[in-house]
């Protein structure tokens, strides 16, 4: 009797151990797991809230009236903070060329644990126990921040080589969504292959696709709509078509085609009927059968749209001539570099014109490359913002000024990097991003003494700062009034008007050339009969940003006998801001 309760309670012990295992196979996620090691920032950021400062004096102001774009100096962690402030939702095409992790690239990381010893970051060589571990903390929270900006219908391209490819695909997955995984682009990348491997010659990388959702279109070409294109294969399924009389054109000689099989295989036609050619055109209506790639009712469509039809052979293949076509090519899965100029080569050499001097970015992606990646969506869109924050060289801004210019259109950029030593030739954006920009701007003379003209635009520059309890209990009210107006770029940010055109100890104006913003950011009516004059007398449309923690409604309606205002709630994350600044607690 006790050997039999004994094993009755195995038995049951088992059960439970089978019922937990069942349902971890159901709960259980594929995916990837690392170590998560903690990224210590700058210290002066730690528990404090970024903000962005301009910095008038590298803004580049052209009237022409192209696009004004913006460029931050600063982590990118913290610009893309900024960011979610400022354009959460809104961002159309990210484009990043993070670092490889080669064991050579330069790519270090911040140790929180051990800053004390690396304080500018640990060194990731190839055989680190936590080399993918770093690489993958350090990415994962960026896009985390990055996903959050993109539209609806907005997508990130990645450049990445072997070294990660498959780390960054699985996190890709779990950070956008594997249902949002597009595709992945290789891409050809040198004209020469290099002799220092003796296994495996590198002459691709990848550019992996995720988009925010699902239905996302991307344009790789146009169509010829002058050559002739088959409508059978042999892979599709067997259906019928007809044809209307007096409109098939055809290379046959003049007289009766009886009906019946023509053509040996998978796609042969079979005539149902018998038909008369003469002068070239098949006088009588008739129905085909074949693996067409096409339904009646598209086929109906197409005659509509004015699309030849033509039967040039016995076989009696139908191919179309879709003239008045405005579908396109889809992006390719390969992008073949020397066939557009978009190389590692091609890359090095522009630089060099730029700059007249050897390799001042060591890993510059080729312009012809991007603008080939922003075609995919500026061929269904004028007007969009492109992200690149981890802008190295600037090429994203030059693909960008090159497609305003050559297609006319309209698209911002936004570009993001730090300032870190370029491998010992200066640094980065000082010495190598901001100034391409802005010889891409202006025009420069190149390194063969021609002068190339400027692509126009203008340029706002801001770097991250912060804001956070230790500044502000030692802070005069100068410096208040000072970390309030940084507040208030982030709000001219996400309106778009990035001319500051006044400010005082409580408010703000800035402007665009169509509309305006206006921010008190002062609970005190000090200044407030001076600031509704101001409102009063610009004629454009006005955005308005009163900050307010108690009776905001009093502050509104002074401005109710303005039609050309719009009053706005200050975003959350940047009313804590302001909170902070002046010490608002609320329970």
């Amino acid at each position: 009797m006790a050997t039999e309760k004994k094993l009755n309670a195995e038995i049951n012990a088992l059960k439970k151990k089978l019922e937990i295992a069942n349902n971890r196979i159901k709960t259980g996620k594929y995916g990837i797991t690392w170590l998560d090691v903690p990224e210590a920032f700058e210290e002066e950021s730690e528990n404090q809230l970024p903000v962005l400062r301009e910095v008038k004096e590298k803004a580049i102001k052209i009237d022409d009236d192209k696009p004004t774009h913006i460029l931050i100096e600063g982590d990118n962690y913290h610009s893309l903070t900024c960011l979610n402030y400022t354009h959460k939702n809104k961002i159309d095409l990210i484009y990043i060329d993070p670092p490889y992790n080669t064991g050579s690239d330069g790519f270090t990381y911040k140790d929180k644990r051990v800053l004390d010893k690396y304080p500018d970051g640990t060194e990731v060589p190839k055989d680190h126990p936590l080399r993918h571990s770093y690489w993958l903390s350090f990415m994962s929270k960026r896009l985390e921040l990055a996903k959050d900006l993109l539209s609806d219908t907005g997508l990130i391209y990645i450049s990445i080589d072997d070294n990660e490819f498959a780390q960054l695909k699985l996190l890709c997955d779990r950070v956008f969504g594997e249902q949002n995984f597009i595709g992945n682009v290789v891409w050809f990348k040198k004209r020469k292959g290099s002799f220092l491997s003796n296994t495996l010659v590198s002459l691709t990388e990848y550019i992996l696709v995720y988009s925010k959702k699902s239905g996302v279109k991307l344009f790789g070409g146009e169509t010829n709509n002058s050559e002739s294109q088959p409508i059978v294969k042999r892979t599709n399924a067997v259906k019928e078509l007809t044809f209307p009389e007096n409109f098939v054109q055809t290379k046959l000689k003049d007289g009766t085609y009886k009906a019946g099989k023509y053509g040996k295989g998978t796609t042969s036609t079979e005539l149902q009927e018998d038909i008369i050619v003469k002068d070239g055109i098949i006088k009588n209506s008739f129905t085909l059968k074949a693996p067409f790639t096409w339904s009646q009712s598209f086929l109906d469509d197409e005659i509509d749209n004015e699309t030849e039809v033509l039967v040039n052979t016995i076989n009696f293949q139908p191919r179309v001539i879709r003239t008045n076509n405005t579908s396109f090519k889809a992006m390719p899965s390969f992008i073949d570099g020397r066939d557009i100029k978009a190389t590692n080569e091609d890359a090095y050499e522009l630089l060099k014109n730029i700059f007249d001097k050897d390799r001042p970015f060591s890993y510059s992606k080729p312009v012809n490359l991007i603008k080939k990646l922003i075609k995919s969506v500026s061929y269904f869109k004028d007007d969009f913002t492109v992200l690149d924050f981890f802008a190295g060289s600037g090429t994203t801004a030059q693909a960008v000024l090159e497609l305003n210019k050559e297609e006319n259109k309209n698209i911002k950029f936004i570009l993001s990097t730090n300032n870190e030593d370029n491998n010992g030739d200066g640094k980065i954006i000082d010495d190598v991003c901001y100034p391409r920009v802005s010889k891409v701007i202006k025009g420069y003379d190149n390194r063969k003494e021609e002068t190339i003209e400027g692509l126009g635009n203008s340029l706002k520059y801001y770097k991250t700062d912060f804001v956070g309890a230790n500044n502000i209990l030692s802070a005069t009210d100068e410096d208040k009034f000072s970390l309030a107006h940084k507040a208030g770029y982030l709000l001219s940010i996400a309106e778009n008007t990035l001319e500051e055109i006044e400010l005082s100890k409580c408010f703000q104006f800035f402007e665009n050339k169509k509309r305006a913003t206006a921010i008190y950011f002062k609970e005190e009516l000090t200044e407030m009969e001076a600031f509704l004059d101001k409102v009063e007398k610009i004629k454009k449309p006005i955005t308005l940003y009163l900050f307010s923690w108690g009776n905001r409604s009093e502050f509104e309606s002074l401005f109710d006998h303005l039609d050309h205002v719009t009053i706005k709630t200050i975003p959350q994350p940047i009313l804590e801001i302001y909170k902070k600044i002046y010490n608002i607690v609320t329970i």
